[in-house]
């Protein structure tokens, strides 16, 4: 009896050891955000960020966690330098003040073990907004070739760039912005 009972509370607490919040470090080669907005109507162009870092920590079993994800907005890609240079300018991201853009969460939204939302504050050009992070995917797993554990998404969200001193030429220019962010990250 004793044995059983003793066998019993081995199992109790590997399973509490399980529940622990686990931290994964985002990879910048998979997580490369991007951004759409319409062009005077004409059509929607995207660009991305090419440098992102930042960590995840994730408790699935209590379903909480947090996010803080640093964006080097120098590392603009629009596929053209001298747009690269506009959109780095005064007008828009102002990168010589402002070189960094940051998300920063610690409410994540599960449906049963399903992660569908992320909450947090997007401060873009020294300015600091609550946005939703919508979760179109969401997947652990073990990672077939760093062998160790690693989480992946894909989050949307619309902003208004006006909200953000950044609305030179609209409403001609499309004053929403979709935020697309694909991320990857390894378990520490």
């Amino acid at each position: 009896m004793k044995r059983i009972t003793l066998l019993f509370l081995a199992a109790s607490f590997s399973t509490v050891a399980l529940a622990v919040p686990e931290t994964y470090i985002i990879d910048g080669t998979h997580t490369l955000p991007r951004f759409s907005y319409s062009h005077f109507g004409y059509s929607n162009q995207l660009s991305r960020f090419d440098k992102t870092t930042g960590k995840i920590v994730l408790d699935r079993q209590a379903k909480t966690g947090s996010v803080d994800v640093t964006v080097d907005a120098t590392s603009v890609d629009t596929g053209y330098p001298l747009f690269n240079e506009h959109i780095q300018g005064e007008d828009f991201l102002d990168t010589a003040k402002y070189p960094t853009v940051t998300f920063i969460s610690n409410k994540l939204k599960f449906d049963g073990e399903t992660l569908v939302a992320v909450d947090g504050t997007l401060t873009l050009k020294g300015i600091s907004k609550p946005v939703t992070l919508t979760v179109t995917s969401f997947q652990c797993m073990p990672h077939p070739i760093l062998k160790k554990d690693a989480c992946g998404a894909n989050a949307t969200t619309v902003v208004k760039r006006t909200e953000f001193n950044m609305g030179k030429y609209a409403p001609h220019v499309g004053d929403d912005v979709t935020i697309t962010i694909p991320v990857e990250a390894a378990k520490e």
